[in-house]
């Protein structure tokens, strides 16, 4: 038997065994800048993850910063744990010891019973490689620059709404961010991209950060490495947090 006719009948079971699944095509037009016919049934499948088993629980693939139980995911502080809460007390920022690119964080958090006003209420933030902010804070009736309120990215933009609960309910922040990318000078070709939703409203979608975050000045990107900590800010207000995971985002192909 010919080598080709050999090969002609092992491609045809493979063919047919694709048609007999109803996976999808192979006859159809190839998608852009890639390898795949459109409904390409030997497109690879994207791995399987369980979900977690209560709402904003961690799913399967995701790595948890903080359980209730231990600081170990973290560096600098230390922070003090009470009641499975993760509480600021005044001893610095802290940061994760893992370094992370683009990936999705979950945290809930808590203001105190309010006391001040304005930027002196509640104050902290979350960080992305130690320098892109999206900023905590108690705005529950509570007035401030709008680019500094909560869910804002700091200095730049502010949330679309603003869906702030009451001091001392716990609230969430589900954020997805996608890292910036430098070419070989140094300069950013893609920004970073930022998605929030705050108590499960969108609040930025996929909203370009003009740069590292800045206090009374504008922002601007300067390169590092591909991956980098997340940070939790002490700003001197008694903030808590608790239920914190990060899942690494990979595009599937």
């Amino acid at each position: 038997m010919k080598f080709t006719t050999l090969l002609t009948l092992i491609a045809v079971p493979a063919a047919l065994s694709l048609q007999d699944d109803k996976l999808g095509y192979q006859d159809t037009p190839l998608l852009p800048g890639t390898q795949w016919h459109v409904h390409d049934g030997l497109r690879p499948q994207p791995p399987v993850v369980t979900p977690g088993a209560a709402l904003g629980a961690a799913p399967s693939d995701a790595t948890v910063l903080f359980d209730g139980t231990s600081t170990d995911a973290w560096a600098g502080g230390p922070w003090a744990i009470e009641g499975g809460a993760l509480v600021v007390n005044g001893k610095g920022n802290i940061r994760t010891k893992q370094h992370f690119g683009d990936c999705q964080l979950h945290l809930e958090w808590r203001a105190p019973a309010a006391a001040g006003d304005g930027q002196g209420r509640g104050n902290s933030g979350v960080f992305f490689f130690d320098r892109y902010e999206i900023q905590l804070l108690d705005c529950y009736e509570n007035r401030t620059y709008p680019d500094g309120m909560t869910a804002a990215l700091y200095g730049q933009q502010p949330p679309m709404v603003n869906v702030c609960r009451a001091p001392g309910e716990w609230q969430v922040f589900d954020i997805a961010f996608r890292a910036p990318r430098f070419d070989d000078a140094g300069k950013a070709v893609s920004p970073a991209l930022v998605t929030v939703f705050h108590n499960g409203v969108l609040v930025h979608h996929a909203e370009a950060m003009l740069g590292a975050t800045r206090h009374r000045d504008v922002a601007a990107y300067s390169k590092h490495e591909a991956k980098g900590p997340i940070g939790l800010q002490d700003h001197g207000n008694p903030m808590a947090f608790r239920n914190i995971w990060v899942r690494e985002v990979q595009r599937a192909e």
